[in-house]
C-alpha cells in the first residue's frame, strides 16, 4: 500500500474528514524572540498571567503555529511538520506540541477556560491585592526595597513643593530605568500630603478600550499594607456607569499601579491610602473621529470623576503612572531605536509638543497630537493623561525631567517627570 501526501490522495481525504479541529492559540499572549542564545526560536508567555508557565518554540516549529488558528485539523498540523521536517514519523512531535500549549494554558480548549475561572475567582475572593512584581520589578525584601528607594530618592536636591502642588505624574516604567523621573516627580512630595487619598490613573495594559477598572482591596508591598479609600470607589462605582469594571481582574497583575506606591509609601509611609484607577485605551477615538468623551460610556465616567474631583478638592492628591513613546523591534516598528539618537530625536521633539500641550492643560490640542497617525509614537499613557485633563480642577504643568531609555538593545521607552499646580 503507498502512502501519499497530497490533498488529492482519497485516503486523505478520508481521514481530513475525520480529524479533528485543533484549538485556536490565544491572540492575547506576549509572542517574542527567544531571550536565551542557548533556546533560540519563539518565546511565549501569558501576560494576563492565567498562566504562569512559558513556552520556547524551535525555529523549525514556529511556522506550525498558523495550524492552530481554528480552522486547521490535527491533519493540517501533521503535514506541516512532516514539510518541516521532511520525517514522515512526527506523530510523537505534534502530541508534544499541542500537549505542551494546553497544558501552558495557551490554547482556547477547556484547560485554558479552567485556569481562566480560577485566577479571576481567586483575585476575586482574596481579601488583598498581592504584590505581583517584587522580586521582579523591584526587591522581595523590605530592607533591600527602601536600601534601593533610598538610593534612587535619597539624593533629592529640591524642597518639596505642596503649597500649590496638585498632581504629579511619573513613569511606569522599570525603576532601574527610570529612577531619575521618578524621583523629578515624587521628590516634590511632602509630609503635608501624608493624610490625602492618593488618586493613581494607571495605564490598562491590557484592560479592554473605554473602561475604567476600579478595586477595592488594599494593596500589599514588602514595605506594608496600603488602605484603598473605600467609599470613594463606592462612590465612583455608583455613579461611572458601564466603563466601569468593578474588581477589575487586570488590578491583579498590571505594573502601573503597584511601582507608583511603592514610591509612595517609601515618601509618605506604607498606610498610605490610594483610589486605583486604570484606565483602558481610547481606541474607538483613536480609530474614528472625535475625543474620547463622544462615548457615552466614556462621557459618563468623566462627568463622575470630575464630580469627585471638585468635591475632594483639598483632601485628594493626583498621580500618574505614565510612559510614552515606545518605538523600535520590540513594538512592531520595522527599525531599530537607540535613545536619543536618529529617529528618537524627532521622536523627542514630538514627546515635547504633547507635553507642552498637557502643561497647559490643552486636552483638546493633547488629543489632536495623539490622534495623529492613530498614535504611531504608542503613547500607552494617554489615556491616563486624558482622563485627568478632562476630569481634575484646573492646573498648569510643569515639565520637571524628560528620558529616554533602551528598554532591548533595539528598542526604546521614553518617559518624564512632571508637577502640576493650581492656578
Amino acid at each position: 500500500m503507498s502512502c501519499c501526501a497530497s490533498s488529492e490522495c482519497p485516503g486523505l481525504r478520508y481521514d481530513r474528514d475525520l480529524s479533528q479541529p485543533l484549538a485556536r492559540l490565544r491572540m492575547t499572549l506576549d509572542f517574542l524572540p527567544s531571550p536565551s542564545a542557548e533556546n533560540p526560536g519563539l518565546f511565549i508567555r501569558d501576560p494576563y498571567r492565567y498562566s504562569d508557565s512559558v513556552v520556547i518554540i524551535p525555529p523549525v516549529l514556529v511556522r506550525c503555529l498558523d495550524c492552530f488558528d481554528g480552522r486547521h485539523t490535527d491533519l493540517d498540523l501533521r503535514e506541516s511538520l512532516v514539510r518541516l521536517t521532511g520525517d514522515l514519523d512526527v506523530g510523537e512531535v505534534q502530541q508534544h506540541l499541542v500537549q505542551t500549549l494546553s497544558a501552558a494554558g495557551f490554547l482556547e480548549d477547556e484547560n485554558f477556560r479552567r485556569m481562566h475561572d480560577e485566577r479571576r475567582q481567586a483575585f476575586a475572593s482574596s481579601p488583598v491585592r498581592e504584590p505581583a512584581h517584587a522580586g521582579s520589578a523591584y526587591p522581595l525584601e523590605a530592607p533591600q526595597l527602601e536600601q534601593t528607594l533610598k538610593r534612587f530618592l535619597g539624593a533629592v536636591s529640591f524642597a518639596p513643593e505642596t503649597d500649590h502642588l496638585l498632581a504629579i505624574a511619573a513613569p511606569h516604567v522599570s525603576p532601574e530605568g527610570g529612577w531619575q523621573s521618578y524621583r523629578a516627580a515624587y521628590g516634590l512630595l511632602g509630609e503635608e500630603l501624608r493624610e490625602r487619598t492618593f488618586v493613581i490613573l494607571g495605564t490598562s495594559h491590557y484592560g479592554e478600550p473605554e473602561t475604567f477598572g476600579l478595586t477595592r482591596k488594599p494593596f500589599i508591598t514588602p514595605l506594608g499594607e496600603a488602605t484603598t479609600d473605600v467609599p470613594l470607589v463606592d462612590w465612583l462605582a455608583e455613579r461611572g456607569g458601564p466603563a466601569v469594571r468593578m474588581e477589575d481582574y487586570c488590578h491583579s497583575f498590571e505594573h502601573s499601579v503597584e511601582l507608583q506606591l511603592i514610591f509612595l509609601q517609601h515618601r509618605l509611609g506604607p498606610a498610605v491610602r490610594i483610589l486605583p484607577i486604570l484606565c483602558g485605551a481610547f481606541a474607538q477615538s483613536l480609530l474614528g473621529d472625535g475625543n474620547p468623551e463622544r462615548n457615552d460610556r466614556v462621557k459618563q465616567f468623566f462627568e463622575a470623576l470630575g464630580e469627585l474631583a471638585e468635591r475632594e478638592t483639598g483632601r485628594v492628591f493626583w498621580v500618574l503612572g505614565v510612559d510614552m513613546a515606545h518605538m523600535g523591534a520590540r513594538y512592531q516598528d520595522p527599525f531599530s531605536a537607540v535613545a536619543e539618537q536618529g529617529i528618537m530625536a524627532e521622536v523627542a521633539d514630538r514627546d515635547r509638543a504633547r507635553i507642552d500641550r498637557i502643561n497647559a492643560c490643552d486636552a483638546d490640542g493633547f488629543w489632536d497630537l495623539v490622534r495623529e497617525n492613530r498614535d504611531d509614537l504608542k503613547w500607552c499613557g494617554s489615556a491616563p493623561f486624558y482622563t485627568f485633563l478632562k476630569t481634575a480642577p484646573r492646573a498648569r504643568g510643569s515639565l520637571r525631567r524628560y528620558e529616554q531609555w533602551n528598554i532591548d538593545e533595539r528598542s526604546v521607552v521614553s518617559f518624564a517627570g512632571i508637577s502640576f499646580s493650581r492656578i
